[in-house]
């Protein structure tokens, strides 16, 4: 477990925080410019508790309640969400400070086009755009970016 500068808990997810997690992950893509989610709130709940099992999850941790998450694979960042209203103070550089440290090699992560606020916080933090696409290989159909980030690269 971790404390931050900006008074959160970052620790490892666990089967009890399933919906925490995926209230915040519902609010924070409903509140971002992306398209609209092709799966409804059970399977989302559905979803992260199976992949709980499998890929590596923390949550950030404010006031006693989850105020973001990050879960990541050996060589991907599928999610890094954070709640709406906790959103420009710090929650989501730590999550992403975090996968840096428990990922030194590098890692890549998708994004879509159109939210341009998670691009320009990924690229403020040393992400670098490789790769564009039509969204052809997407359950949204959405144009999206695949973004890295390299030790080298910063």
């Amino acid at each position: 477990m971790t404390r931050t500068d900006v008074d959160l808990l970052l620790r490892p997810a666990t089967p009890v925080d399933v919906a925490a997690i995926a209230a915040v992950h519902l609010a924070a893509r409903a509140a971002a410019p992306m398209p609209p989610a092709v799966h409804g709130p059970d399977e989302v709940r559905a979803h992260l508790a199976a992949r709980l099992r499998h890929d590596e999850c923390w949550v950030a941790e404010a006031g006693g309640r989850v105020a973001g998450y990050a879960r990541f694979t050996a060589t991907w960042l599928d999610d890094l969400y954070v709640d709406p209203a906790r959103q420009g103070v710090g929650v989501g550089s730590a999550l992403l400070d975090l996968v840096k440290a428990r990922r030194p090699a590098g890692f890549g992560l998708w994004v879509f086009e159109t939210n341009v606020p998670a691009r320009a916080f990924y690229a403020a933090r040393g992400l670098v755009e490789r790769e564009h696409t039509d969204g052809s290989g997407n359950e949204e159909r959405a144009p999206d970016v695949r973004m890295e980030w390299l030790p080298a690269d910063g």
